[in-house]
């Protein structure tokens, strides 16, 4: 006769309910990336705070979660950036195709990047092949408030998140970068349809032209970099471009699009 072990069972059923409630509480944390209270938390997991909090504990101790500092409540930590880096395997392979299209049609170099907090990670890169081009690691992490990437990503926040997210004044780190001022005007436009773009706001001499890809793997912005000296000359061409690679991913692997 075959016995039924329920201590086991048990045991194994309070492993996977902890599972569950720590990735609750990071999609939380992932759907607020300007940060939450512990109370605001667990009013959106539906647990007591004191369950959160010893969740949080355990996170925190495996830099998955972090805290805001003085000001109090959590955000995603960093060890969830390097986790990014380490597995967008499908996401690349899928969007490899498109970002050599992208790279060859315009010869300009292209990235794929994720939002992690208030910074973009480079996650894939296509190099131009010509003899003045833009070269950057994967890997690389920059202020969103400065780049186009960051930028496209940033408009799909709240205004109250964007104020929770990023510091007011923003840190000048070229004479263009935008005060918060102008950054909003520019997420307003970007919300409306605009291509996100940036001038010289990260670093003299750069530009580049972004739109957000809203995929069933998540949200990515790709990106053309370019020298600012082209950057007038190609803008339309470019934002034509990346519209209709937008257009081409998004039917291929779109959040929506499996639902069509």
């Amino acid at each position: 006769m075959t016995q039924t072990d329920p201590v086991g069972e048990a045991g194994k059923h309070a492993g996977i309910q902890v599972i569950a409630r720590a990735a609750a509480v990071m999609r939380a944390l992932g759907n607020n990336p300007q940060g939450l209270s512990l109370a605001a938390i667990a009013q959106i997991v539906d647990l007591p705070r004191s369950t959160v909090q010893r969740i949080i504990n355990a996170l925190e101790s495996e830099y998955l979660v972090e805290t805001l500092g003085p000001s109090g409540g959590f955000r995603l930590g960093p060890a969830l950036g390097q986790l990014i880096s380490q597995t967008q395997t499908d996401i690349i392979s899928l969007l490899r195709p498109h970002m050599l299209d992208l790279s060859e049609q315009l010869q300009e170099s292209v990235c794929l990047s994720a939002l992690v907090n208030d910074k973009v990670y480079v996650v894939n890169r296509t190099i131009a092949e010509r003899e003045l081009r833009v070269v950057f690691p994967i890997g690389i992490k920059a202020p969103a408030y400065a780049t186009a990437g960051g930028k496209a990503h940033l408009a799909t926040l709240t205004e109250e998140g964007l104020r929770q997210l990023l510091p007011d004044p923003l840190p000048s780190l070229t004479p263009q970068t935008l005060d918060f001022a102008g950054l909003q005007e520019q997420l307003a436009l970007i919300r409306d349809g605009a291509v996100a773009e940036d001038h010289g706001e990260l670093i003299d001499g750069l530009s580049s032209f972004s739109v957000l890809l809203d995929t069933y793997l998540g949200r990515y912005s790709i990106s053309v970099v370019v020298p600012s000296c082209r950057a007038v000359t190609h803008k339309e061409t470019i934002r034509q471009a990346l519209l209709s690679c937008r257009q081409n991913v998004e039917r291929a692997i779109g959040r929506n699009s499996r639902e069509a």
